[in-house]
């Protein structure tokens, strides 16, 4: 498989990540302005959430099919279209169209072409209702998570934006959009350790983050580049940096990250499983994908998430970070040492027991040890 044979595709998928993190950012100020870091999650927050969601997947869907006209574009995506057409979703629906086409109208400053004309409540159903791929072994699909990470999304902590391309059920393209994503990573942690955290309404000079980060099957490199502030156009040729995993390898001095939620990991297995590998480092706990960025990147060495029995991993939760960090040079296979199979549709099938995700192979083997060795002695 030829190196530039997405060379169109990853530019494309880029420029719209970048395009959908700035949509984002503008729903989250009016969620950040009216609320407290505390809160808890809100109907109305909810609806805003929402609003984002499925604005997203609008503005994506949109756009990779203008731009990519000459493929058909099949997208995986996990909102599905009958909610928002239901007549108590009036209003959702007007928001999400005003949302939309303020977004598509900052299409050039992306180096993307605009709509001749502000779209149609029904142009953007049709755009939404187009993510109805089911994905699988054959053809090409692109796979979408409009907003991951809801609860990070309403506290304005971490989130993103990620969208990646499976063909014949290989992950070739990933994309991963991280709004809230600082530049120094002391400030990762900040809602479970440092209380001087500046606030959200700070200018993005004194805080600078958000960052998009992609990778190509194959090509050995991940890159990141800054979100775009204000009215700048962006310059993209010299705006990306490459990130590398961290070279980290002894379990004493490497960081490892965890979902915050409990609802969907085990947090006491993950617990058993640091405490033998001899961590002793506090767990980074971080919402969402971010977590895929953070080992990408080198502010963190693993991240483990086993799922209470009965819940399926979907594939747009893993898709575009796996091969952001496999490409940065870190490794990715399930709790038994699998890799992760992409082509079995909407859900990784045939995972065994969790995910790992490591800087590099020593870590990774040691970790995968530790599972067996843990695994023995608890009873999930």
């Amino acid at each position: 498989m030829g190196e530039n044979n997405y060379a169109k595709e990853l530019d494309v998928a880029v420029r719209v990540v970048h395009m959908a993190c700035s949509l984002c950012q503008r729903v989250q100020e009016g969620l950040v302005s009216s609320t407290s870091n505390d809160h808890v999650m809100s109907k109305d927050d909810d609806s805003l959430v929402t609003v984002a969601d499925w604005s997203v997947q609008a503005t994506v869907s949109w756009m990779l099919s203008e731009s990519l006209s000459n493929q058909k574009v099949s997208i995986v995506a996990e909102e599905d279209v009958q909610t928002l057409s239901k007549s108590d979703s009036v209003g959702l629906l007007t928001a999400v169209v005003n949302t939309v086409n303020e977004c598509l109208a900052e299409a050039p400053k992306y180096g993307l072409q605009s709509p001749k004309k502000a779209l149609g409540t029904s142009q953007i159903l049709e755009a939404i209702s187009q993510c109805n791929s089911t994905g699988g072994r054959k053809g090409r699909h692109w796979v979408l998570d409009p907003v991951d990470g809801t609860l990070g999304f309403v506290r304005g902590d971490q989130y993103a934006v990620a969208l990646a391309l499976i063909e014949e059920g290989k992950i070739v393209i990933g994309v991963l959009g991280c709004p809230n994503y600082p530049r120094k990573k002391e400030w990762l942690s900040h809602h479970h350790s440092s209380q001087t955290k500046p606030k959200m309404s700070d200018s993005s000079e004194t805080w600078e983050k958000g960052c998009v980060m992609y990778a190509q099957r194959g090509s050995g490199e991940a890159w990141m580049q800054p979100l775009i502030h204000g009215n700048k156009k962006h310059t993209w040729s010299n705006s990306a940096q490459r990130v590398q995993v961290s070279s980290i390898d002894d379990p004493a001095l490497a960081t490892f990250c965890e979902p915050v939620e409990r609802a969907n990991t085990n947090h006491s297995f993950s617990a058993g499983v640091a405490h033998s590998m001899g961590f002793k480092k506090q767990p980074l706990r971080v919402h969402s994908m971010v977590k895929y960025a953070a080992i990408a990147r080198g502010d963190a060495e693993i991240f483990m998430k086993f799922a209470q029995s009965g819940y399926k991993e979907k594939i747009w939760d893993h898709a575009a970070g796996v091969i952001i960090v496999e490409e940065a040079g870190g490794v990715v296979t399930d709790a038994g040492g699998h890799p992760l199979d992409f082509s079995r549709g909407l859900y990784l099938e045939g995972l065994d027991r969790g995910i790992v995700a490591c800087s590099g192979t020593i870590l990774h083997e040691k970790l995968i040890g530790a599972v067996y060795a843990s695994w023995d002695s608890s009873n999930l």
